[in-house]
């Protein structure tokens, strides 16, 4: 979107779209579980980077989304055995 100031264009910033992710379970890991697990160990200031590390690469997801989610910024909701998210 622009906007025209005394003939010159000025643009406005805009957002990035927000992302859905959808953090699937398994028959040995129930991702709801899991991700409530990492979210209690990533209030311990020690333990973020294992947290972060867990998420990640578990499901493949940017840092900036895991800590979205984890840091309780993002909110999420559970569909069965699927955490889903935007970040």
């Amino acid at each position: 979107m622009q906007k025209v100031i005394e003939g010159k264009f000025a643009v406005k910033a805009m957002k990035p779209a927000k992302k859905t992710y959808r953090l699937g379970s398994s028959p040995m890991i129930f991702a709801p579980g899991v991700v409530a697990w990492a979210k209690n160990g990533y209030g311990f200031k020690r333990d973020r980077k294992n947290m972060l590390e867990v998420v990640t690469t578990g499901w493949s997801i940017p840092e900036d989304a895991a800590k979205a989610l984890l840091s309780g910024a993002a909110p999420f909701k559970i569909e069965g055995e699927v955490v889903v998210f935007e970040a």
